[in-house]
């Protein structure tokens, strides 16, 4: 398999690191004390600084034109070109400076400790986890760990991405869910000053209290709710289906190449749901909150993907994040209802 975090040529090491546990195949520097946000951006092989400039247009006569409207980033230190045709109103944000966004929010208080941070490919995509202090507490010792996720580009693909993102510490769940209509995190433009990214970081901090405050109460409600194996399968299936038309066809047993794919993931989970000892807990075993573990678990431990990248990708914006939300919702909805889950098709 190949891996994607980036290897740097010139230090002959891999731009990652972690605090204690060998996370991601066990490439880049383990370190058994959390650090501050400087000596983090020296372990992942994050202290590069990206820089813009225009691009050249090379006309047919041999003349060079300076574009005015058309930039690309590269990295100083080793002169890889990270990104290109960026607009002239994107403003590269330093590896440091997304360090910086955490540190500011924390300003003054005790707690943050950051666990891993990285890059991927050449260096055009970094992410960080900081882990904030006390747990949401499911029952007497089902504890899930609070983080604060980062990731951000410099090749102008997307926006610096911030959000709370629950880990259920007996198996490494990552448990996100919206905060009734809202996201669980923010989006900020790379057009934003550093006062603007300011004031949204201490946004975050509001997001992420108010979150850990309400999942408490609904995974501990969750946990006393029982649900019986078919009503598991029923909202797994809903939960994971990729369309209104696959799930009629596995419903009404038409067989098709989708279905067949389709039916061979909702068997995953179920025997995740009923055969991982993660799931044979007080708080998991035969309720609400254990058939929602049992879709974050799939997608987090068991679902294959092509590289870190892809994995990274799905469980904090792609599928992994959409069937996860989908399944805190069918939750909800049996949680209040407490009766059989409406199918959508």
């Amino acid at each position: 398999m190949a891996h994607h975090i980036n290897y740097n040529e010139q230090t002959q090491k891999h731009s990652f690191f972690s605090v204690k546990e060998k996370a991601w195949h066990g490439l880049g520097q383990i370190v058994s004390d959390y650090p501050t946000s400087a000596e983090a951006l020296k372990f992942a092989g994050l202290d590069f600084e990206v820089l813009k400039l225009p691009n050249l247009h090379l006309l047919p006569d041999g003349k060079e034109i300076i574009s005015e409207n058309s930039y690309f980033t590269y990295r100083t230190d080793n002169q890889e070109i990270l990104g290109d045709k960026l607009g002239s109103d994107y403003e590269v944000v330093q590896n440091k400076d997304a360090f910086t966004f955490f540190d500011a929010i924390v300003n003054h208080q005790d707690g943050i400790l950051y666990e891993t941070a990285g890059a991927l490919g050449k260096g055009e995509r970094i992410f960080i986890t900081a882990k904030l202090p006390d747990y949401i507490r499911v029952g007497f010792d089902d504890l899930i760990e609070k983080y604060l996720f980062l990731t951000t580009s410099h090749d102008g693909s997307g926006s610096i991405t911030a959000a709370f993102t629950p880990i259920r510490v007996v198996c490494n769940n990552t448990l996100n869910a919206a905060l009734k209509n809202n996201s669980n995190g923010i989006k900020i433009k790379h057009t934003n000053n550093a006062k603007d990214r300011l004031q949204q970081a201490h946004q975050l901090m509001g997001i992420s209290n108010a979150l850990a405050n309400e999942l408490e109460q609904v995974f501990n409600h969750w946990s006393k709710v029982r649900i019986t194996d078919q009503e598991v399968l029923k909202l797994v299936q809903q939960a994971i289906s990729p369309s209104k038309e696959v799930l009629r066809n596995v419903l009404e047993k038409r067989e098709d190449e989708n279905s067949t794919h389709f039916k061979n993931i909702c068997n995953n989970v179920l025997e995740y749901a009923f055969s991982n000892e993660t799931q044979q807990t007080l708080t998991t075993k035969g309720t609400l909150f254990g058939a929602y573990n049992a879709v974050t678990g799939y997608y987090q431990n068991v679902k294959s993907h092509k590289n870190e990248e892809q994995k990274l990708k799905s469980i904090h914006f792609g599928t992994g994040l959409q069937r996860t939300q989908q399944a805190f919702k069918l939750c909800e909805a049996f949680a209040k209802n407490k009766a059989e889950l409406p199918f959508f098709v």
